[in-house]
């Protein structure tokens, strides 16, 4: 594998410190879009303004490979129009930002890995086993997710590799969904949401990130792949795993639906919808999860 010269979008985010770390350790050269400095002094880091459409031009020069983490958080803040406006344009007017840019100069790139969300798949599914293949969801972040996947295709016109990981529930204690769960839990008054049911699409941190690894390194790998692990579970199925692994008894209550939605409006649709989402595509790629269960990893996390 030859080292190769990669430029990240949202570089400063839960999975982008990660994987920049993870980059430079396998010897590749990594430069990141942000709207302020970064602190690693090995990464370059050029500056953008994507609400402005501002962009450092010099941010491609040598870059072979695009990796498209950015995106303002969408469980940081209460749903208000304004924000779901920052939700979608922050993942489509920044990769349009680039590809307005490979159009006006001379470039190198030819491969462009993006995140995507596995609310692809809309809020709520049931137990349908949802594959690349099933129907986008017709809510907010169904077509958030719709129109991130098309302006990164639009991508296409450069005749370059494009390759798209709808991510799920990323677990790390650094962040994301997982803290907030367990915290609850470590109290003793932890408890399932809602009715408990509702499938959650789960993957490790480390598991996310050789995905990414492995989508930089088989040239084969293009189109869209579920980033989740091959057994889901439900979300009293992780709530009783958790508290299993931190030792804690669970004796409380159900949270009802309505107490949630009365809490986070249109956004408990992101604890109480149902996303059962399958592996089967990216393990028939031959990709191998290190943590394929939650019981494991929750032990590597907690252990």
């Amino acid at each position: 594998m030859s080292d190769k010269n990669i430029l990240i979008t949202g570089g400063s985010g839960l999975l982008g410190r990660e994987l920049t770390d993870a980059l430079l350790a396998l010897g590749h050269t990594v430069s990141h879009l942000s709207r302020s400095p970064g602190k690693n002094p090995h990464v370059k880091t050029f500056i953008w303004d994507v609400a402005k459409g501002q962009i450092d031009p010099h941010c491609i020069d040598g870059v072979d490979t695009i990796i498209h983490l950015a995106g303002a958080g969408i469980a940081d803040k209460r749903w208000t129009d304004e924000r779901k406006r920052e939700i979608v344009e922050s993942r489509t007017m920044s990769i349009a930002l680039i590809y307005a840019l490979m159009q006006e100069k001379a470039h190198r790139v030819h491969t462009v890995i993006s995140a995507s969300g596995i609310n692809y798949y809309g809020g709520n599914r049931g137990n349908e086993l949802l594959t690349e293949n099933s129907q986008p969801g017709q809510d907010f972040i169904g077509n958030c997710c719709i129109a991130w996947e098309k302006a990164v295709d639009e991508g296409k016109q450069f005749d370059i590799r494009i390759l798209k990981f709808r991510t799920g529930v990323v677990l790390t204690t650094k962040g994301g969904a997982l803290p907030q769960l367990a915290m609850p839990v470590k109290l003793a008054v932890g408890s399932p949401l809602g009715s408990g049911e509702q499938w959650v699409p789960w993957i490790h941190h480390r598991d996310a990130i050789d995905m990414y690894l492995t989508g930089l390194n088989n040239e084969q790998l293009s189109g869209v792949y579920n980033m989740v692990a091959p057994h889901p579970v439900t979300n009293k199925e992780l709530t009783i795993a958790v508290a299993k692994q931190l030792h804690r008894p669970l004796w409380a209550p159900n949270v009802p639906a309505f107490l949630i939605k009365l809490l986070f409006g249109e956004m408990a649709s992101l604890v109480l919808g149902s996303t059962k989402a399958s592996a089967q595509k990216i393990e028939d790629a031959g990709f191998n999860f290190k943590y394929p269960d939650v019981a494991s990893a929750l032990k590597e996390i907690y252990g």
